[in-house]
């Protein structure tokens, strides 16, 4: 039976799992990332694949980043040694094996379509609402774009209101990351929500405790989850009217708080096009490692393919 290895690749740590079936993935142990330092990168793949006694036949990797699907070249910010190589054709050389560069929402996505929330759903649209927001989109079981990461990316691009809740509040157009302005990625994530509560109240609180003060009806943390519903619903509908997802299982800090997915979940169903009565939006299945589980089950699809 081929085995592969698959690699979660964060900011902060490597984590890596093996995997020989859909059903048989165990996780490895985690180290830290070398953000600087590429050889130092490849030699912390290199002793994890070592700790497995095997050699794999290929190495998936689920990293926070996007490929350019003509370059190949890696937009990874956060991770200097790897941003703007074709990371690719550079770890094969290194090590030795071919290997599959993933986005790390594509990951999340193909994870929950295949082993989570969204079995038995045609079309699945992953949502993260972690530190900011990103996505992913399945159809029929595959990536709708395997090469690269952007379809889905629905935290960027010019989109969000310039008022909400109720009664409207004016929204600045905050300045995003990815060098746009007005971008859902300002306002959707958990730093997002900290920005909003600041806009409105001129308090500096932390996501956990805004939520924790909504959750005990205090006024202002009140106010502050109902702009920031309106303003990430309606792009999250649009999104929905436009791929046709019928379900959307959502990762990330913030997907933790069922009471705000329920109330995304209701906001989002009132602005759709199709009308459903079950839960839309809901928490994801896959809660431990879910970009390793998605980079294994890549890995996998590609090995079976080259067979």
């Amino acid at each position: 039976m081929a085995m592969i290895i698959s690699f979660d690749i964060g900011g902060s740590a490597i984590k890596g799992g093996i995997a020989r079936s859909e059903t048989d993935i165990v996780p490895l142990g985690r180290r830290p990332t070398p953000k600087e330092d590429f050889a130092a990168f490849v030699d912390t793949l290199r002793a994890i694949i070592a700790e497995t006694g095997e050699a794999p036949s290929l190495i998936a990797l689920s990293i926070a980043g996007v490929v350019d699907p003509d370059t190949q070249r890696l937009i990874c910010a956060n991770i200097p040694c790897i941003h703007g190589r074709a990371l690719a054709a550079d770890l094969e050389a290194e090590l030795g094996l071919p290997a599959l560069i993933a986005n790390d929402a594509d990951c999340f996505a193909i994870a929950e379509a295949g082993l989570g929330a969204g079995r038995g759903h045609r079309i699945v649209f992953g949502a993260i609402l972690g530190t900011g927001v990103g996505g992913g989109l399945v159809a029929d079981g595959r990536l709708v774009n395997e090469a690269g990461g952007f379809a889905g990316e629905w935290g960027h691009g010019p989109i969000i209101a310039s008022a909400a809740g109720n009664p409207p509040a004016v929204i600045p157009v905050y300045a995003c990351g990815c060098g746009q302005k007005g971008c859902v990625d300002t306002v959707g994530g958990a730093r997002g929500l900290e920005r909003l509560h600041k806009t409105l109240h001129n308090l500096d609180l932390s996501s956990e405790e805004i939520i924790g003060q909504w959750q005990q009806g205090e006024e202002k943390a009140t106010r502050t989850i109902d702009v920031y519903v309106d303003l990430v619903a309606s792009p999250l509908a649009l999104t929905i009217n436009i791929t046709g997802a019928t379900i959307v299982p959502v990762g990330g800090g913030l997907s933790n708080v069922e009471p705000l997915l329920a109330e995304l979940d209701h906001a989002v169903r009132a602005r759709i096009l199709r009308k459903f009565d079950r839960p839309l939006v809901v928490r994801s299945q896959c809660r431990i490692e879910p970009g390793l589980i998605g980079a294994a089950l890549l890995g996998l699809k590609a090995e079976a393919a080259a067979l």
